[in-house]
């Protein structure tokens, strides 16, 4: 299996809302390290890394239809970047 690191800048009513413990919670069912940290400008970066399939399946959820599931806060838009993994451990909130 092939592992990825994602870099995603998450824009929408995403800070102060729980986005960043709920991204938390989801990539640590689905086996992933990194963290969600609050950016000045209002966006949320979200980093994870782990199995490609298991970092496609957080960013599936960060992109889905809210009214399909119970995310906190309004996700408008999210940029993914990938690169080569880093070697990141647990998955924090920042």
């Amino acid at each position: 299996m092939s592992k990825t690191r994602m870099t995603a800048f998450v824009t929408g009513r995403v800070q102060g809302v729980g986005f960043r413990w709920w991204t938390r919670s989801r990539a640590l069912e689905l086996g992933l390290a990194g963290y969600a940290k609050n950016l000045t400008d209002g966006r949320v970066e979200v980093v994870a890394e782990g199995e490609a399939a298991n970092v496609d399946k957080l960013l599936a959820l960060l992109q889905e239809d809210p009214s399909t599931m119970k995310r906190p806060g309004t996700v408008a838009i999210v940029v993914p970047q990938y690169s080569e993994p880093k070697g990141a451990q647990g998955f924090a909130e920042r």
